[in-house]
């Protein structure tokens, strides 16, 4: 497997605070990685290490081979968190000139200027001034301007703020195309739904250490599955099918202020992996546990996210497979 990017025990201060504390993480080449954690967590430090923005305190970081990165800047592309527009310029213009300072000639970067406008049905905004266009359409324009060069790596900071859904989901439209096309693309988030349906693999990072790495498949082994059942009977007998950890009223799972109550006779079944919906269903079939409605899912990455954050001073050695 070839690696992209490897950060080797990063730390950054600013002053008394420690922002960053022993990060290591390893991305494959053309994997779409995702840097998750609260507001505050060291995601955009961390980022602003790997583009050389910032210099960390202690630790190492390698990009496409080489640890001298000014060397491999033209084949990285970068959207910042704090977006800026030169609002007198044109978008083409704007674009041309962002390309031109990653190494392509004037003309190169207006001719790749306008077919990536027209590509993404922007081309009408050409020779529009950027500060009579909406948010949206502005913080597509510099998405765009970041992969003018047709950049190796592509590095997001929450590109995905501020953004009505509509705008949310034609950018990731264009992050899935490039990862068809091979581009290694990374980007923090705080949204959990982005990274679920996006991202190959991950990095969890809460109050600046890491608290997981790896894909979702492997973070869902640190929360026990969960079926929703609704019943006229308590179905609190369940709990003697080895692998059942649980049977409370769903309301109490999320209200603990009220443990006896329950939403409509709806029960929340928590089980160890093995355990099955079939199981659950034929035990109640068994038992003459009436059914008026019964739902299986996986752990969402919100769920996991908010478990993994809540217990990170707790989790097992194995957490990570870059340990």
């Amino acid at each position: 497997m070839n690696i992209a990017i490897r950060a080797t025990d990063l730390h950054k201060a600013y002053g008394n605070h420690q922002a960053v504390k022993g990060i290591s993480f390893e991305i494959p080449t053309g994997c779409v990685y995702g840097f998750l954690g609260p507001n505050g967590a060291g995601k955009t430090s961390t980022l602003r290490m790997l583009m050389d923005i910032i210099r960390p305190d202690q630790g190492r970081i390698e990009i496409l081979g080489t640890s001298q990165i000014g060397t491999v800047r033209n084949r990285i592309g970068y959207l910042p968190e704090e977006k800026g527009l030169y609002k007198a310029m044109t978008a083409e213009s704007f674009m041309s000139y962002l390309g031109s300072l990653k190494g392509l000639s004037t003309a190169e970067a207006r001719s790749k200027a306008r077919a990536a406008l027209d590509r993404f049905g922007m081309g009408k905004y050409a020779r529009s001034r950027l500060g009579a266009l909406s948010k949206g359409q502005g913080q597509k324009i510099q998405f765009l301007a970041s992969l003018l060069h047709d950049p190796e790596i592509v590095i997001f900071d929450e590109p995905f703020s501020g953004l009505d859904p509509v705008n949310q989901q034609s950018l990731e439209k264009m992050i899935i195309e490039l990862a068809q096309g091979s581009t290694t693309v990374i980007f923090s988030t705080h949204i959990m739904q982005h990274a679920e349906r996006l991202c190959d693999r991950f990095l969890l990072i809460s109050s600046g250490r890491k608290v997981f790495d790896g894909d979702l498949q492997s973070a869902r082994e640190y929360l026990p599955r969960k079926a929703v059942l609704a019943s006229p009977e308590n179905p609190a007998s369940l709990k003697s099918i080895d692998g059942v950890k649980g049977v409370v009223p769903e309301m109490a799972a999320h209200d603990k202020s009220h443990p006896g109550a329950a939403a409509g006779n709806r029960w929340e079944i928590l089980m160890d992996r093995h355990v099955t919906p079939h199981q659950i269903l034929e035990f109640c079939y068994r038992n003459g546990i009436g059914i008026t409605h019964f739902e299986y899912s996986e752990p969402s990455l919100h769920d996991i996210f908010v478990h993994l954050v809540h217990h990170s001073g707790e989790l097992p050695a194995a957490q990570s497979a870059r340990e």
